[in-house]
């Protein structure tokens, strides 16, 4: 039987349908640039998804209980932004015509934060999978945490579409497959199966049996056998809906390029406009109405305008049940409210550990104690560890494991699945409500990189708890020996990277990335043990927030040469520190444990910390030299690596690659007298 909310005039739902792939069509072609193809494919989904089963609320995009819908295929975006227009989001057809123009509010692929309606930054495929897994996660939490007998107040979906693209990358297993253990029941996907990469036919590439793999997992999978099967669509969807414990993946059969009398079904509907003549073509093969671009008929406008109405009813319902919850929980309430809108409670860095001089400890294990002093005043902190929690430091004591039983832990285990570890952490941050952090090795933020990319570029917050930063790991050699990984980091635009000198620095580093908004925080840390720096001989670390600070100073404040460095080797420069000064030198040493967060410092500062006249300069850090050429300057010199590691303990490798006192001295003397 045909679902009530499908069974308007049959005419009227093809052109609500068709205004989509009209839009689409129009749209790329004015840009001369896009994907027009999938969203002809989907259009059918969109109807039935976001007409007759999505709740949300487009005069109100960002109200708690909303679902969430994630487009991972972000190539199609002209789906969504059609979808957003057409339902009533703050999205005008004039903003449909700038598609892809400069400053427009419809960018190639979407971005959080452009567009009203945008839950997340999708493109680099599989991404986005994995941040509905997020999302799905920060869902479970959330009503295990909130919801209470007689009050429900986290009860939403996460839909996401993927093409063949996002389960063809490899992030789409790694997060599928925690998925499926994590049992996460209000997770559904469509994978739009339209047997179409860009290169040609999916068999060039691709003979998985998809629904198989997602079995494997522990989905439920079902098919539609036709994307313009409306009632078969439906059915999926509801079917999906009711599956409370297990993910599950809709497979989709459907034509790229749908209606196009020759390009359907082909590679070139797929990443560029169909042309002029071939969209006049569909358009009269589809029956359209009209010529003129960016038609849209009033009576399908109106049709899909209903989702407004809809939405504002679906809202309005869930405040009354919200305002009934704080009635009867008002401090449960209160709190729900403090994390929703990202605010720290009043004292939560009151905990925090202090450190004495004359400890020794790896800056890995300050930085567990910090963790879960913190912990215990923030809630909203959860986090974990691609299969390193106690190598990273990265456990809750005392806390349990989020599990498919165990909603309310607030220890995830990501398993050996970095990529979908960072993606994840994007969903939490997006979703709301949390301060998530992962960690790894170093060397291993390569397989997360692509989702730091994406977290600076959506402005999100997590933390990454990097361990065994450098060649101080010793044995396990250069395979698990970071050498570039620091400048890469660095690369990214909006990455903040903190790597404390000691245990004081890490109090500190931790407070910072807590604080921090606007792009993700990178914390390294070492495996070997470092001395707590005496900071009555030496100055405090509260100026760590502000990138560096002046450790030990020349006699007068006027040194007529600089040492610098980050983490470990900051020992080092003091150890040459104290030789220079014993030889009469004026000499000053920096701690710069973010080079970002200095970089945003007014240039009074800067200047105050590394003194323009003071042109002799001498950074060290146990990694790849590229980011210090711009504080030492032209006559400076960096103590550096540009070479792999190797295996040994970690003394011999330092003295074998020359990061030692010695060796800053010699450069230092080098510098002065030349």
């Amino acid at each position: 039987m045909t679902p009530v909310g499908l069974r308007q005039d049959p005419a009227l739902i093809e052109r609500c349908i068709n205004t989509v792939r009209a839009l689409a069509m129009d749209a790329v072609q004015q840009a001369d640039s896009g994907h027009p193809g999938t969203p002809m494919a989907l259009a059918p989904l969109g109807y039935v998804l976001w007409l007759h089963h999505l709740r949300h609320n487009p005069a109100n995009p960002a109200w708690p209980d909303r679902d969430r819908f994630v487009l991972s295929c972000g190539h199609a975006s002209m789906l969504l932004y059609s979808l957003l227009h057409l339902t009533g989001y703050d999205l005008t057809l004039d903003d449909l015509r700038q598609f892809r123009q400069w400053g427009s509010r419809t960018p190639g692929h979407p971005e959080v934060g452009v567009t009203p309606g945008v839950e997340t930054t999708t493109g680099p495929l599989g991404q986005g999978v994995g941040n509905a897994v997020g999302m799905a996660i920060a869902e479970a939490q959330l009503a295990a945490l909130f919801n209470r007998p007689g009050h429900t107040i986290v009860d939403h979906y996460t839909y996401f579409v993927a093409s063949d693209g996002d389960l063809m990358e490899g992030i789409s297993h790694e997060a599928c497959s925690l998925a499926g253990h994590l049992r996460l029941g209000k997770l559904i996907g469509f994978y739009d199966d339209n047997h179409i990469t860009i290169d040609g036919a999916t068999e060039l590439t691709l003979s998985d049996d998809a629904a198989q793999r997602f079995a494997a997992y522990g989905w439920d999978v079902q098919r539609v056998a036709d994307a313009n099967d409306l009632a078969a669509l439906d059915a999926a969807i509801t079917a999906a809906q009711r599956e409370r414990s297990r993910p599950s993946l809709v497979i989709v059969r459907s034509h790229i390029g749908w209606g196009s009398p020759h390009k359907q079904d082909t590679a070139e509907a797929h990443g560029a406009p169909l042309g002029a003549a071939e969209v006049r073509a569909t358009k009269e093969n589809l029956g359209w109405p009209s010529a003129e671009p960016f038609f849209v008929p009033a009576d399908a406008l109106a049709q899909w305008r209903t989702a407004g109405p809809r939405g504002a009813a679906i809202e309005a319902a869930w405040r009354e049940r919200f305002a009934a919850y704080r009635a009867a929980h008002p401090t449960l309430a209160a709190d729900w409210e403090r994390r929703m809108a990202g605010e720290l409670p009043g004292q939560w860095d009151a905990a925090l550990p202090q450190f004495q001089s004359g400890q020794a400890l790896a800056t890995r294990a300050a930085s567990g104690k910090v963790l879960n002093a913190i912990a215990s005043r923030l809630p909203e902190l959860i986090g974990g560890s691609a299969d390193l929690t106690g190598s990273n430091n990265t456990e809750i004591a005392g806390a349990a494991s989020f599990q498919a039983g165990q909603r309310e832990g607030r220890n995830f285990h990501f398993g050996v699945r970095e990529h979908a570890m960072g993606a994840v952490l994007n969903g939490l941050a997006l979703h709301g409500g949390f301060v998530p952090y992962g960690g790894t090795f170093l060397v291993f933020s390569d397989y997360l990189r692509p989702a730091l990319r994406v977290a600076a570029l959506s402005h999100l917050r997590p933390i990454l708890v990097f361990t065994h930063d450098s060649i101080g790991l010793g044995e396990d050699g250069p395979t698990h020996q970071p050498i570039e990984h620091l400048a890469a980091l660095r690369a990214i635009p909006g990455m903040t990277v903190i790597r404390p000198s000691d245990a004081t620095e890490v109090v500190e580093a931790w407070r910072a990335a807590i604080a921090h908004r606007g792009g993700p925080v990178a914390l390294i840390l070492t495996r070997q043990k470092v001395a707590v720096i005496d900071r009555a001989a030496y100055a405090p670390a509260t100026g760590l927030h502000r990138g560096g600070y002046v450790l030990a100073d020349a006699p007068g404040g006027a040194p007529t040469i600089i040492v610098m460095g980050t983490g470990s080797e900051v020992a080092l420069i003091l150890g040459a520190y104290e030789r220079l000064r014993g030889e009469g030198v004026a000499v000053r040493a920096v701690s710069l444990p973010s080079l970002e967060l200095f970089a945003q410092q007014p240039q009074d500062y800067r200047d105050a910390v590394l003194p323009p006249a003071a042109t002799r300069r001498i950074a060290v850090e146990a990694g790849s030299p590229q980011p210090w050429y711009r504080w030492v300057g032209d006559r400076g010199a960096i103590v550096g690596l540009d070479r792999f590691g190797a295996s040994a303990p970690y003394q011999r490798i330092y003295a074998e690659l020359g990061l030692t006192v010695d060796a800053i001295v010699a450069r230092a003397r080098a510098l002065l007298s030349g």
